[in-house]
């Protein structure tokens, strides 16, 4: 009898374990339970990493970050912070003993910095700025604070009863996020830790950023634009000023496109930072070069020219002898060091299907990132000897009860002959009839997609489709010339690059070609529409954040600077503006059942675009529908948001694709 009553609960126990470890489908709402690591920092003895975890707090719909703490040795994985106020933004102090970060708790101001003992504690407010605190960096004693602080919005001490009119006389005047801009600008404070004393470094009409200590704390490099009227164009340049009030600004960078991301070398000799390789004509079709100047800003040196690839996250070994970044091509970002001796680069790690970013610097020889594939979201890695070692673990609690998506890289060549590069997303590894199929196309355009986990593409394909990335013309890894091949003729090559990868997928069987779908966010979004006015094969789409009367958007969104130089403004060149309207002025060719979403508060691509093709459609009685989420900028951020997003795709995707196949 017992050994029966034994065997019985046995059984359920067993029945029990396997039930908790069958997986099911990633489905819209498991992205709640989706933690994201940011912002990670070594510590000066290089024995800990403090970062920020972000998870969601279904109760108030917004991510809540705090701070983690992490061995090098992965042995120790320690949580800092808790609770309802979010901290970010952590750093160690040069001395080691202290962590700071960011939270607003007890602040009528915005965020501030805090201090907390490393060895554990309470944390505690140092400081009380008013304005916008952007950025913050420690001087080397650990005594002072190089402070980047946004203009206050009102001057008085209490907000007005009444929101004053908005003024606006800047040429360039509104920004995502941002809002309407009037004459509040970013500038450079000094700030003395014990006594609490605020001395402003730098004043005028431009903005300032990137701060950055040189080694014996007398200097600090920063990022300026100095030119006559800086919103007519983007040339920044690399400054230095003594760390004191009233010092003058010294102007080390000429160069006419933007100079950004100043870092000194451990003896305050150079400074490595990034270039752009293309003038004030190009703005956003350009790459980054590693590039290495004397503290005196001669001896400008291009380090990576000739290696054609977007280059980004230069960090400097702790000997001073080597510049490591980060390489963007076709469809990873890969590791690669610089040494100073040698004048030589060489790969420190490139994986098949993996992509790094926030390298932060070298331990014993091992340096330290964050690492992602198509099927681990971001976790932070050692890589040493060539290879890599996991030391944060936070992705796999909820990855152990979710069915991922079987990922791939394929290529296609276009009509014009162009071989394009792209990923696969399918169900199950092996795909044995025909599926319906969608096209989700990135924004930028100057990005690309890589091999990391995309939770759009991998939801989409859990709920049975098979969905493609593309890096039509336009994208990044593929060398500067590809990037600029679409200049001032958008909607045509990258159309025939779209359209070449469906024709590949649809004659290797994969996708059906009676079952297609295409959609995507931003100048994704833009391509949907170009794509459905061009071809009439696709029978549903949706188009998130996009554009297609490019005649009426000029003044209506951020941009105004990037049209002055590409396409000139449309009262000279209204028939470019003309060509590049033709989804919506060619909008009685669409037959393509099409979804408009937007955030309302969008100022990159402002929602006017989608109403005015939802509107274009509606007219015609091809049936489209509408969606605006409120108080939600170019990026959609509330959790609730972001899975109602995802279902929607599923639902009317499958509204329209997913019917059964005619016999």
């Amino acid at each position: 009898m017992h050994k029966n009553i034994l065997f019985v609960i046995s059984l359920l126990i067993c029945s029990f374990a396997t039930a908790q470890n069958v997986k099911h489908p990633l489905k819209p709402a498991d992205l709640y339970n989706q933690p994201t690591l940011m912002a990670p920092r070594l510590s000066p003895d290089g024995k800990w990493i403090v970062y920020e975890l972000s998870e969601v707090d279904t109760a108030k719909d917004n991510r809540v970050s705090h701070l983690w703490m992490q061995s090098f040795d992965g042995k120790q994985s320690i949580q800092l912070t808790y609770g309802d106020d979010p901290a970010s933004t952590p750093k160690w102090t040069p001395d080691g003993k202290f962590i700071s970060y960011l939270c607003e708790k007890g602040s009528k101001t915005g965020a501030q910095i805090w201090l907390m003992d490393r060895r554990g504690g309470e944390g505690h407010k140092l400081t009380d700025i008013k304005g916008d605190l952007q950025e913050y960096e420690w001087s080397p004693d650990s005594k002072r604070l190089a402070l980047i602080i946004k203009d206050p919005e009102y001057k008085g001490k209490e907000e007005p009863k009444t929101v004053p009119p908005i003024k606006i006389d800047r040429y360039h005047f509104k920004q995502d996020m941002e809002g309407y801009l009037e004459h509040r600008h970013s500038h450079l404070y000094l700030y003395d830790v014990s006594s609490k004393r605020l001395d402003t470094l730098t004043s005028g009409n431009m903005d300032d950023s990137s701060p950055q200590w040189s080694p014996d704390g007398k200097r600090i490099a920063f990022v300026s634009n100095h030119t006559p009227d800086p919103d007519r164009n983007e040339n920044t340049d690399i400054f230095a000023i003594e760390a004191k009030a009233g010092a003058e600004e010294k102007q080390l960078t000429t160069f006419t496109g933007h100079d950004i991301n100043p870092l000194w070398s451990s003896d305050g000799k150079r400074i490595a930072y990034l270039r752009s390789t293309s003038d004030a004509d190009y703005f956003i079709y350009q790459h980054d070069i590693l590039c290495l100047m004397d503290a005196d800003g001669k001896n400008n040196k291009l380090l990576t020219d000739q290696l054609d690839r977007p280059v980004s996250n230069i960090t400097w070994s702790r000997d001073g002898k080597d510049l490591e970044y980060l390489v963007s091509s076709d469809r990873i970002r890969y590791i690669n060091r610089y040494n100073l001796l040698t004048r030589k680069s060489l790969t420190v790690y490139k994986g098949a299907e993996c992509s790094f970013s926030d390298m932060i610097g070298s331990y014993l020889g091992v340096w330290i990132g964050k690492m992602t594939t198509p099927y681990m979201p971001h976790e932070l890695v050692a890589i040493e000897n060539g290879k890599i070692r996991r030391l944060t673990f936070h992705q796999e609690k909820w990855l152990s009860k979710v069915k991922l998506a079987h990922v791939k890289g394929f290529q296609s060549f276009s009509s014009d002959g162009t071989l394009v590069s792209g990923i696969l997303y399918t169900p199950d590894s092996v795909v044995t009839k025909k599926m319906p199929f969608i096209l989700y196309i990135h924004g930028g355009p100057t990005d690309q997609d890589e091999f990391e986990f995309d939770e759009i593409r991998q939801t989409l394909a859990c709920a049975g489709f098979a969905v493609a990335a593309v890096n039509y013309r336009g994208s990044t890894g593929r060398g500067i010339e590809y990037t600029k091949a679409i200049y001032a003729d958008w909607g045509n090559k990258e159309v025939k690059d779209l359209l070449g990868a469906v024709d590949e997928l649809v004659k290797l069987g994969i996708a059906d070609k009676d079952r297609l779908g295409i959609g995507g966010w931003s100048y994704g979004g833009i391509l949907t529409d170009y794509t459905i006015a061009t071809d009439a094969r696709f029978k549903a789409a949706s188009s998130g954040a996009g554009s297609a009367l490019q005649l009426a958007i000029y003044g209506a969104d951020q941009w105004v600077v990037q049209y002055d130089n590409e396409l000139g403004v449309p009262w000279k060149n209204a028939d470019k503006y003309i060509k590049l309207s033709y989804p919506f002025l060619h909008a009685d060719k669409i037959k393509t059942p099409t979804q408009f979403m937007s955030g309302l508060k969008d100022f990159n691509v402002p929602t006017g675009g989608g109403e005015q093709m939802y509107e274009a459609l509606k007219s015609q009685g091809i049936p489209t529908q509408l969606v605006l989420y409120p108080n939600q900028y170019h990026g959609i951020t509330v959790p609730s948001y972001q899975v109602d997003r995802l279902q929607r795709y599923i639902d009317w995707f499958g509204k329209y694709l997913t019917s059964p196949l005619t016999p």
